[in-house]
């Protein structure tokens, strides 16, 4: 049997996640033996070895996760989590805003839209431990974590704080690398996962 990620499909940049991913596979060499599917409900978790908590709407993707009966599983998953944006929110421990019902899959406290509202969105080449060049990342509403705990190692900052952790299986980015054209971070998350 081949591998098997997920982007959870509720809310949010679903498409974008779906494509970066199998272009990481092509790009990893793995032209095969995977296969990347929306997630929807809590049995559409099944048999996944990763998934995808794309950016969008922090506090819709909360709301419909409780909703949809996705909480306890998202909590109870076993494979790796690849988050941007909103995603990142959601895995913190702790969040800013009342109406976020985080996972808590990760040790660091999150704050949400920590660079302004949509029209200060921006772009910027940040170093992020472990690649040997700046990332291009684009911001758009994106939090950051204020607190970060041990084991959460931290990847990526700015001057507003830390935009980029890993830990474990996990990776949380305040960023949107699906945006873009630069395979590494979802390689990487890959890699961690041992999945190519």
């Amino acid at each position: 049997m081949g591998v098997k990620l997920g982007v959870l499909a509720l809310q949010g940049n679903v498409s974008e996640h779906l494509d970066a991913f199998r272009d990481a596979f092509r790009k990893s060499g793995h032209e095969n033996g995977y296969d990347v599917l929306p997630v929807r409900r809590a049995g559409d978790l099944s048999g996944l070895d990763a998934l995808a908590l794309p950016g969008g709407e922090s506090t819709t993707i909360s709301r419909l996760i409780d909703k949809n009966g996705l909480y306890k599983p998202l909590v109870q998953f076993e494979g790796g989590i690849f988050a941007t944006c909103a995603g990142m929110v959601l895995m913190a421990r702790e969040a800013d805003d009342p109406r976020i019902h985080p996972l808590g899959l990760m040790d660091f406290s999150v704050q949400r839209n920590a660079f302004g509202r949509q029209r200060e969105s921006f772009e910027a080449d940040i170093g992020i431990s472990g690649l040997d060049q700046p990332f291009h990342a684009v911001f758009i509403r994106a939090p950051v974590a204020i607190r970060v705990g041990v084991p959460t190692h931290i990847l990526g900052t700015l001057d507003e704080g830390v935009v980029a952790v890993e830990q474990g299986k996990h990776m949380a980015l305040s960023f949107h690398p699906e945006l873009g054209k630069d395979p590494r971070l979802h390689i990487r998350f890959l890699r961690n996962c041992g999945l190519i």
